[in-house]
């Protein structure tokens, strides 16, 4: 094999990913599947070459002509897209977060993991040139110990409504934002085993109309149906005695933030702005970090599940992580209904 041809399953984060594939020199994007032609034939006139259309997954997925498929469908549809792929020796790539549950999350990774295909999550925010930048700093012991993190993503008003999967049951604040910055810290503090979630959640502004993206009103048959959380918030303890304080909110009365903080024993430093914080013969010192321009996360991403299938790089965000986090996720959930701590495995 001298490329990679990727079908594409979703026309919404389905778009950033396969442009990436497309521009890469060994990857093209041969086929894309929507319920809706029209977003099919919009797109398509982004890319490079002419494409097949599918409306059926499953007959995208048993195509001999593709190689790999991205999944880009709202999250109560990931795994079943991804194991049909699975099933016809496909390389799946993912958005986050993984799958709606832990139960479905882990049948997906037992079978791919037997396929011996790749599977990679799409993490944009564990891909950005700022977290790869913090996690070479980590592996050359700049920070010496990492020993606790605080990751926040918060919304002003910025509820998603354009697909119901979003704000049903499955979706959620914490599994569509909270899983960026939970994954991303959990990555660049060197994937800690974890032991125990604690967390709150609720739904404030979702049911009652308010919160929607850029201040918009919603019509009531849309909100009414309003099932899952807006926001999201807790902490996550690891088996190295570290912990994660972790935010996440669609709506609220505060500014709009986006923000990974790490605490080390030699160093800290923020994400947004790129920023270290040490001390230096007894006197602070603040450095901040302008890196010169790299590629996009996106196409980050692309290279890596590019590489992994032609090259057998070894994978370094399999779909073993995302199953992980949401492990993690889903514990605050539990936690937040529960009134009660959740051990976890995490593995």
């Amino acid at each position: 094999m001298k490329e990679v041809r990727l079908g594409v399953v979703g026309m919404g984060i389905g778009r950033p990913n396969a442009l990436a594939v497309s521009r890469h020199a060994r990857g093209r994007v041969v086929a894309l599947c929507d319920l809706e032609p029209d977003r099919m034939d919009d797109f398509a006139k982004a890319l490079p070459e002419p494409v097949r259309r599918f409306t059926d997954y499953k007959k995208m997925c048993a195509d001999p002509e593709i190689d790999a498929i991205f999944v880009g469908t709202p999250n109560q549809y990931h795994v079943p897209v991804a194991l049909e792929a699975v099933k016809h020796d496909k390389h799946v790539l993912i958005t986050k977060p993984l799958s709606d549950s832990l139960s479905a999350a882990r049948r997906l990774v037992e079978a791919q993991e037997a396929a011996g295909v790749v599977g990679m999550m799409s993490l944009s925010t564990r891909y950005s040139n700022e977290a790869q930048y913090l996690g070479g700093r980590r592996v050359a012991g700049e920070f010496g110990e990492l020993y606790y993190g605080r990751a926040r993503s918060v919304r002003r008003a910025g509820i998603p409504a354009w697909n119901m999967g979003f704000i049903q049951k499955g979706g959620g604040a914490f599994r569509d934002m909270g899983v960026h910055v939970l994954d991303c810290a959990w990555w660049i503090m060197g994937l800690p085993h974890p032991v125990s979630v604690s967390g709150v959640a609720g739904a404030k502004f979702g049911p009652r109309g308010e919160g929607y993206w850029d201040f918009q009103k919603p019509d009531k048959k849309v909100y009414s149906l309003y099932d899952c959380d807006d926001y999201g918030g807790g902490f996550v303890r690891f088996a190295n005695g570290a912990g994660l304080q972790v935010e996440s909110f669609w709506a609220s009365h505060m500014p709009g933030d986006f923000q990974i903080e790490l605490f080390g024993t030699e160093a800290g430093a923020t994400m947004s702005p790129l920023r270290f914080y040490k001390t230096v013969d007894g006197a602070p010192q603040d450095t901040t970090v302008n890196l010169p321009k790299g590629p996009e996360a996106w196409d980050n991403i692309a290279s890596h599940f590019i590489d992994s299938i032609l090259d057998g790089t070894p994978c370094a965000a399999p779909l073993r992580h995302g199953m992980i986090v949401q492990e993690m996720l889903e514990a605050l959930l539990k936690s937040a209904e529960t009134g009660r701590e959740v051990r976890v495995k995490g593995e």
